[in-house]
């Protein structure tokens, strides 16, 4: 699996930092890739005595040349080392002359002849990117992705005189995913890891330890270099194996096709796991049924009736449109340019002409790639006019998108003046009529701006626990989901307007989305009620209406979030100033609960954008609906794509992810400790993130007997059976005062029959469905041994019987401190009460605090110096004196103990998205 790759790799990295013995290198080959390994090869300690790549191509070198000579270190750039199959002997003596100890090849288009693979002390050494003995050849990763392969790889053998024959030294794999390219694979995998390969491999011979395995012939297999010619696609195969060819032909060589009478490549191939979307008919030739030009791209159909999207198509001129503008792609107008665009077109011919250094003068008609451009200058020439251009919005895609110059400067001009708007948000929505009103509901991963299914196609059923039917069904994000979240993030932070935005400009932005959510309220409680089964006027009051409240309050901090100017000690005749600044951390990710699944977002992610940060999000996997709702309305609200993903799917899969995925600085968590307790390990082991975490609670509440006794009992049934009791800061544990024991547990009773439960869309209903199967079982057992253990069940402890996850609201009485009750949350709507004796105050706080957890507490009576007493010594983050369940946005909320740490709500959540810079300025 990758992870646990990955995790060898970090093991042997940070273990292994001197080495004691050291090796003299020939590197023989080209690329970034082999530049990076002779890099990291000199960087722990290796001498590399020369290196022989490939002659300056257009007057460029190598970048592996280009990093030898500016280290001094000896280069060759020899044309080729053999004629008619013979070794050049000029050659030859020139590579003998550096005394190598081993060749080192990283990627070499060249053939070596054997009396150099053979003339170092250790032989030489070669990088393959397969699984050998499979995919022998030059275009191995092709051949992995057209195959099917499940697992991809590298090797590093020792060379012989046969193609990719020679004995293994060690071997890296990977799964691959289903919508995996060329590209992806490589620079998930094959780049960095096989960078650490190599370098691991050189110590393990300059140890002594490198073995010397024989490849097996079983599962042998070599295949040719993939051209051009020999990549047309066949339809006449299954949807898979055609996705499969696409795939495995992006971005080099191209798979293609004809579409009327031309040939046209075709790129960004995904296997379409849901419904087939609307579109117009296209003839390709070789199909059994035209494909469809849908507003996500190109529908290919395979011979099992299963579909493919294909999202580019390029055109023989060098061209590239998205596929969903195959009808549209030549109505494009030109624009006449002002005399100040005459000005950046000018500033942008020198730029390419800086590129195209081969080119004696940029026309109009001049094209990029066919010039001589490559990968690497595109990334230069978007970064140059970037850099020139101020708050231009330019993708590598352009480049591909308009090759000649002219369409350039048109695409160029029309992103300035802001006519290159982003298309309309198109959103596959689940579409109910329930509840007086239609419901839309998005069900798909929302990645950059878009919806969009799962990378692997996989879904699966969330249900209304009402009555246990299905919903819909819901994107099941994979780890390349996650990968891809967090890359527009990194990037939407980094490079997009947002990083830049004035803080004030910022707030507007939140303040439009609170009011968004604010016109979608009855929308958005009646999607809570069914996916979660929270009350309707509870979720419109609570869970939606404290989101509101809690987007409204952060927007008003954007601007004030504010660092200090620091007296400090001055060293005569110098003046110094000391000021600190307050910075945003970058990518946050944030995973919440299923019990509060809108209000729960609303805490954490407000407050992170307030801050300036970007988040990927991962809501619950059985309530995910509200969260991709509110992902709709953040675009509508004019959030920047990239600034908001949210990512459906499991804790163990997409959570796990964010917690070691590098480029996540912060992660917020709110669930259970021992999932807390994993989290912060995953985090410190991956990079040291930041962490904030709201855990379990067994929050006590203390009622004396000189308390308002309605108030206490009317809140005391609060602070149990509020949200059907899936509430965090639920009281677990009610301790109450002897001589009022009895009579606080017969009102207690008489309201408890009073509750009516049904359906939550009902506005009479007080007591809905628990959250889930799974959850109503738990509470079920958590009865069940109550009861065993003595405790005095005094009403309910079933399950109602009607469809859904229905519980009674259950009362024990007779806890003691020693039971399972007495010790343990149960998250649901189960009152447990224990008695302590009159006026003994300390000892009913010892027992309160005899607890992991410290989330929230609460104490009823009217002696106001008992009551600040007892809130002094209560080890709680939240104590509520004659109230309970009072929280507001503006008021700090967060736990000690195993209950967790950092704080949502309030000036204070702000601090857990922030960090703190010092500056010292001497004048």
């Amino acid at each position: 699996m990758l992870w646990t790759a990955s995790q060898f790799i970090r093991k042997f990295s940070t273990a292994t930092v001197y080495y004691q013995n050291k090796l003299k290198l020939a590197l023989i080959g080209q690329s970034l890739f082999g530049q990076e390994v002779y890099s990291q090869l000199r960087k722990n300690g290796h001498k590399v005595v020369g290196v022989f790549t490939v002659p300056d191509k257009d007057g460029k070198a190598d970048p592996l040349a280009v990093a030898a000579e500016k280290d001094g270190t000896p280069v060759f750039k020899f044309p080729r080392w053999r004629v008619k199959g013979k070794p050049i002997p000029d050659v030859v003596d020139a590579y003998k002359s550096i005394g190598a100890e081993l060749n080192v090849l990283p990627f070499c288009s060249q053939f070596i002849p054997m009396n150099v693979i053979d003339h170092p002390k250790h032989g030489s050494i070669i990088y393959h990117p397969s699984i050998l003995p499979a995919h022998r050849g030059a275009s191995a990763i092709n051949w992995t992705l057209i195959h099917g392969d499940k697992k991809a790889g590298f090797s590093i053998f020792w060379a012989d005189d046969g193609l990719d024959t020679g004995p293994i030294l060690l071997q890296r794999e990977c799964p691959v995913e289903p919508n995996d390219t060329v590209d992806t694979l490589y620079n998930r995998f094959l780049f960095p890891e096989g960078i650490r390969g190599m370098v691991e491999a050189v110590q393990l011979i300059a140890d002594g330890k490198a073995p010397r395995i024989p490849q097996s012939e079983e599962g042998a297999s070599y295949e040719g270099i993939q051209k051009k010619d020999n990549c047309k696609v066949s339809f006449n195969q299954p949807a898979e194996a055609i996705h499969n060819w696409i795939r495995g032909h992006d971005k080099v060589p191209g798979a293609w096709t004809v579409i009327d009478g031309q040939v046209v490549t075709l790129y960004g191939s995904s296997l379409l796991g849901g419904s087939v979307p609307t579109g117009q008919p296209l003839d390709i030739e070789g199909t059994s049924q035209p494909g469809l030009v849908t507003s996500n791209g190109l529908v290919l159909f395979g011979t099992d009736g299963k579909a493919l999207m294909v999202r580019n198509l390029q055109f023989e001129d060098g061209k590239m449109i998205p596929a969903a503008k195959y009808f549209s792609a030549g109505e494009s107008v030109s624009v006449e340019l002002t005399e100040e665009e005459k000005k950046t077109a000018k500033q942008i011919r020198a730029i390419w002409k800086g590129i195209l250094s081969n080119v004696p003068k940029v026309e109009e008609s001049t094209d990029f790639f066919k010039s001589g451009a490559a990968s690497m200058d595109v990334v230069r020439l978007v970064e140059e006019i970037k850099q020139k251009c101020d708050g231009l919005q330019l993708q590598n895609e352009d480049v591909y998108m308009a090759t000649k110059f002219e369409d350039f400067i048109q695409l160029v001009v029309r992103k300035l003046r802001g006519e290159d708007k982003e298309e309309e948000l198109i959103v596959d929505h689940v579409i109910k009529n329930i509840n007086n009103m239609t419901v839309k509901m998005p069900h798909q991963c929302f990645i950059n701006g878009r919806f969009e299914d799962a990378e692997n196609g996989k879904t699966y059923d969330t249900v209304n626990p009402t009555d246990g039917s299905v919903i819909c069904k819901v994107s099941y994000a994979s780890v390349g989901d996650v990968d891809r979240a967090v890359a527009a993030a990194k990037d939407a932070f980094e490079t997009g307007p947002w990083g830049n935005m004035n803080a004030r400009d910022r707030g507007r932005l939140l303040y439009k989305l609170a009011d968004l959510m604010e016109e979608h309220q009855e929308e958005l409680a009646t999607i809570e009620a069914i996916d979660s089964g929270a009350v309707y006027t509870l979720a419109l009051k609570t869970h939606v209406g404290m989101s509101i409240q809690t987007f409204r309050y952060f927007a008003g901090w954007c601007d004030k979030i504010q660092g200090t100017t620091i007296p400090i000690n001055q060293a005569r005749p110098n003046h110094n100033l000391t000021f600190t600044k307050k910075e945003p951390l970058g990518v946050c990710a944030i995973v919440i609960p299923w019990n509060y699944p809108l209000m729960m977002l609303a805490w954490k992610s407000a407050a992170c954008l307030a801050a300036g940060n970007t988040i990927v999000l991962k809501p619950a996997q059985v309530t995910p609906l509200t969260a991709l709702k509110f992902a709709e309305l953040t675009v509508k609200a004019g959030i920047p794509k990239g600034v908001i993903n949210i990512i459906p799917g499991s804790g163990g899969l997409v959570g796990q992810r964010m917690s070691d995925h590098p480029d996540i600085r912060k992660l917020g968590f709110t669930g259970s400790t021992p999932i807390g307790k994993h989290i912060m390990k995953s985090c410190a082991l991956s990079n040291l993130k930041k962490v904030s975490l709201e855990l379990g609670g067994k929050s006590p509440l203390i009622i004396f007997q000189d308390c308002d006794l309605d108030k206490a009992v009317r809140m005391g049934m609060g602070s149990v059976f509020f949200n059907k009791g899936e509430n965090c800061i639920a009281a677990g544990r009610l301790f109450v005062e002897e001589s009022i024991h009895d009579e606080f547990l017969r009102r207690v009773l008489e309201e408890v029959k009073k509750m009516k439960i049904g359906d939550p869309l009902d506005r009479s209903t007080d007591h809905g469905p628990q959250n889930h199967r799974a959850h109503m079982e738990k509470l079920l057992e958590y009865c069940e041994i109550g009861k065993k253990e003595g405790a005095t069940l005094v009403y309910g402890g079933q399950q109602v019987q009607r469809p859904g996850y229905f519980m009674e609201p259950t009362v024990f009485t007779d806890v003691e401190d020693h039971m399972y009750l007495a010790k343990e949350e149960s998250f649901g709507p189960i009152m447990v009460i224990s008695k302590f004796k009159d006026g003994d105050v300390d000892g009913v706080l010892q027992r309160a605090n005899d607890t992991e957890f410290g989330l929230a507490s609460g104490v009823f009576t009217r002696d106001i110096n008992k009551a600040m007493y007892v809130s002094e010594r209560l080890e709680a983050g939240t104590v509520f004196i004659n109230t309970y369940n009072k929280t507001d946005v503006a008021s700090p909320f967060g736990g000690f103990k195993q209950s967790g740490f950092g704080k949502d709500l309030g000036e204070a959540a702000l601090h857990e998205y922030l960090r703190t810079k010092a500056v010292t300025v001497e004048y």
